[in-house]
């Protein structure tokens, strides 16, 4: 049904369909407070019935809100990223906004491509995984007022808020729960160097084989692509030869993955802990343990963080680190050899 007038129904037409004010219609259909039940259900009813719509083109005029955010990450396909934007989308619809994603492929050019093209269309807040090294590039955008969020790692050379995971206390258990069942030679395979968590997750391995009082031989840490060739190479070279380690800590999940396939060709069988849960790891023979990030809290309190400012929160920016869990499975209670 359309208006009395036959044109594209209004919030007074919803207004007087309803019995009610149009401020009562304002608030419901914005989503704000101070409408008891019964009243937001006529209006409701009446919105239904008319087949109104919110006018976003006139919002934006007045408010200078187009009720969107954006959310950059490496690889929406990742189940760590779908698992981040879904709680992202749920933080967003509490708020009655629209989420546009995109993904980087770790590619800084393709990350500040993509940013600024969000900010040409006007969205309200940027999260942000970081593929580059420098964000300069987002200052005249955050003092034009579009606020940013960094997750799962900071921005270099900027003060914005990070929303990030205890990525060096989450390897730190992970490698001391692989001492405590007798482990002395751990090999590490990880991300590239110079990525955040990368880095972060070497450097609790050492941390936790330092508290252990045990060395660490560099040849026993393979940093590099996640790219499964390199992977399996990488755990060839530490599982074979006259010293061999006798377990692995892998930092990222698609390491674990590429892990788990070479291993699965070679037979035998070293510890495993790997930095990330998978889907179906606790079928797996052993079941797969693991140090778990948590992606929904990580995206939640991001999307909550950007809200605060699109708010007016001006407070000094935030570092906030949410904590991982160790989830035993088999794996990495494997004792090594003759142990």
């Amino acid at each position: 049904m359309s208006s009395r007038h036959g044109s594209r129904p209004t919030m007074n037409d919803v207004a007087a369909a309803a019995g009610v004010g149009l401020k009562t219609v304002s608030r419901v259909v914005n989503g704000e407070s101070g409408v008891s039940a019964a009243m937001a259900e006529r209006v409701r009813a009446a919105i239904a019935e008319l087949g109104f719509r919110r006018n976003d083109s006139a919002r934006l005029l007045r408010t200078g809100r187009t009720a969107s955010i954006a959310l950059l990450l490496e690889d929406i396909g990742d189940p760590f990223s779908s698992a981040l934007s879904r709680a992202v989308e749920g933080v967003a619809a509490e708020q009655g906004c629209l989420l546009f994603t995109g993904s980087s492929a770790e590619d800084p050019d393709r990350e500040r491509e993509l940013a600024l093209a969000f900010c040409a269309r006007r969205v309200d807040g940027l999260l942000i995984v970081p593929a580059g090294a420098d964000h300069g590039y987002l200052l005249p955008e955050i003092a034009s007022g579009t606020p940013a969020v960094f997750l799962d790692r900071p921005a270099p050379g900027i003060a914005a808020d990070a929303i990030l995971s205890e990525n060096a206390a989450g390897a730190r258990e992970g490698v001391a729960h692989l001492i405590r069942h007798g482990h002395r030679r751990i090999g590490f395979v990880g991300d590239l160097p110079h990525i955040h968590t990368s880095a972060e997750r070497l450097r609790g391995y050492r941390e936790a084989m330092a508290a252990a009082h045990l060395p660490v031989d560099e040849g026993w840490i393979a940093s590099g692509s996640t790219d499964r060739v390199r992977v399996a190479q990488a755990v060839t070279r530490l599982t074979r030869g006259p010293e061999p380690v006798t377990a692995l800590f892998t930092a990222n999940n698609r390491v674990t993955l590429g892990a788990l396939h070479h291993l699965a060709r070679l037979g035998a069988r070293p510890a495993l802990v790997g930095f990330d849960d998978l889907e179906l790891a606790d079928l797996l023979t052993p079941g797969l343990t693991v140090v778990a990030q948590d992606p929904a809290a990580l995206g939640a309190t991001a999307a909550r963080v950007l809200f605060d400012r699109l708010g007016g929160d001006t407070a000094a920016a935030r570092r906030i680190e949410i904590p991982t869990r160790l989830i035993v499975r088999g794996s990495g209670e494997l004792p090594p050899p003759g142990g």
